[in-house]
């Protein structure tokens, strides 16, 4: 297998309609230190729903398990989260994600597209705490609702690009 380019993996949220089959699914990942949190979106790619969450092993393993995940859901792209820094910066986090893309841009064609993940998990805990959820609940739930949050505002931004292109 000849490696491609990261640059040929990575689009943008304006970009991705022009690579999207018409019934095609997007997969969220919230990628941790220790878990990877996973969400799909329906074939019209208007709703983002939990899914699983991946415990991290090793690179390769955790490739094998998103992939046959990808495949058996029929996932045309990815979206990840970017965990920027609150000033927008690029940390620690954020390079690992990067470093991520990379990999998996050597293992598979499909395109993952960066989403800004500030406060995802914050926001997701928030809402799990007013429904009283209870500190396991969240623990067990909180990385592929999260992948949910960042898949749903991708979502949504594609929602209203493509509205726009109807004008």
């Amino acid at each position: 297998m000849v490696p491609r380019r990261m640059s040929e993996n990575i689009t943008t949220v304006e970009e991705v309609p022009a690579r999207l089959a018409r019934f095609s699914r997007l997969m969220g990942l919230d990628l941790g230190t220790k878990t990877i949190g996973l969400a799909l979106s329906d074939v019209e790619r208007r709703l983002a729903s939990p899914l699983e969450t991946i415990q991290r092993k090793k690179f390769g393993e955790d490739a094998r398990k998103l992939l046959e995940l990808a495949g058996k859901y029929d996932v045309v792209a990815f979206v990840i989260g970017l965990p920027l820094n609150m000033d927008g910066s690029a940390g620690p986090r954020a390079q690992a994600t990067r470093a991520f893309v990379r990999s998996m841009a050597t293992l598979d064609p499909r395109p993952f597209i960066f989403w800004d993940e500030r406060l995802s998990t914050a926001a997701v805990t928030r809402s799990l705490i007013e429904q009283d959820a209870s500190r396991a609940k969240r623990a067990q739930v909180v990385d592929r609702m999260a992948a949910a949050y960042i898949l749903q505002g991708a979502l949504d931004r594609l929602q209203t690009i493509q509205r726009a292109s109807q004008i």
